[in-house]
């Protein structure tokens, strides 16, 4: 099942939405007390869902290219973000993937929607780089799961697009503020149930920048596997429901290339993967 936040033409603010196609139903008019936000939903359980999915067909249609999208998450407890978790990201950014994990949070502000503009001044950076991820969101609390345990605690999935100022990244010990500038992290458009998702490590993720392709992997190629991941995570503290890990990029980033590629005035950039959703951000730098 797919969903997204969307804001309707009457606004109001974004709602959950049931995506059918390419038309929108507006999951809190299906009955009394149906959640406003994928938060809502995800706390409601599997009764809830499936009270959901029951509805969605007899509820009122809208065209989804009469609205826009909110980020695909809202207000999640945590956003987890995974670095150097594929070989060829790790070796073009000259850093050593480490025996565990590279951890870091990123910040609420830097949260967006599909096809949102997100700005910058150039006084902070011109060397903003874009990063294809899957996202992945926990569906009930996860605590020293094992491995083999670990997908069922996902919820869905999502794309995300983890923006990051390399000068910033390069100057710093930590890496949350190069990637938390307001915007930076957007979401979406869609997130996809865990069950239209059979394999996480069997996804076709790719960039194209200004109509010209820089990433196109698979997460196959993931050093550590979702499920490996989220065991990992919960080892040390509990995931909560609704909690957003992004899970690391591929090769292919514009820091590496020769000449360098970075994020410009005006870019368009969209990262996507297939059977999940294709995420657009538009770009201006603030003189």
């Amino acid at each position: 099942m797919r969903f997204a936040h969307v804001v309707p033409p009457e606004s109001g603010g974004p709602r959950l939405a049931v995506v059918l196609g390419d038309e929108a139903v507006i999951v809190e008019r299906l009955f009394a007390g149906a959640p406003r936000t994928l938060e809502e939903l995800i706390a409601g359980g599997d009764e809830l869902l499936a009270r959901v999915r029951d509805a969605a067909d007899r509820g009122p249609r809208h065209p989804l290219d009469s609205m826009r999208y909110a980020s695909a998450v809202l207000a999640p407890p945590v956003i987890l973000a995974i670095g150097l978790n594929y070989a060829a990201h790790s070796s073009e950014l000259g850093l050593k993937t480490d025996s565990t994990p590279t951890v870091f949070v990123l910040w609420p502000n830097s949260l967006a929607g599909h096809d949102h503009t997100t700005a910058w001044p150039r006084s902070l950076s011109e060397s903003v780089d874009y990063e294809a991820e899957l996202g992945v969101i926990i569906g009930t609390p996860a605590k020293d799961v094992s491995p083999e345990d670990a997908l069922a605690h996902v919820w869905g999935y999502t794309v995300v697009n983890d923006i990051t100022a390399r000068d910033i990244q390069y100057s710093e010990a930590q890496w949350s503020r190069c990637k938390s500038f307001d915007g930076f992290t957007p979401t979406g458009p869609f997130v996809v149930t865990a069950d239209e998702v059979p394999d996480p490590q069997d996804l076709h993720i790719w960039t194209v920048l200004d109509g010209t392709t820089l990433q196109d992997a698979t997460t196959g190629q993931m050093v550590r596997p979702v499920a490996t991941l989220i065991s990992h995570l919960s080892r040390s503290a509990t995931l909560l429901a609704g909690t957003l890990i992004s899970t690391g990029s591929p090769g292919g980033a514009g820091y590496s290339r020769d000449p360098q590629v970075f994020l410009r005035d005006r870019s368009t950039v969209t990262v996507g993967i297939d059977g999940i959703g294709a995420l657009t951000t538009h770009c201006r730098i603030l003189d």
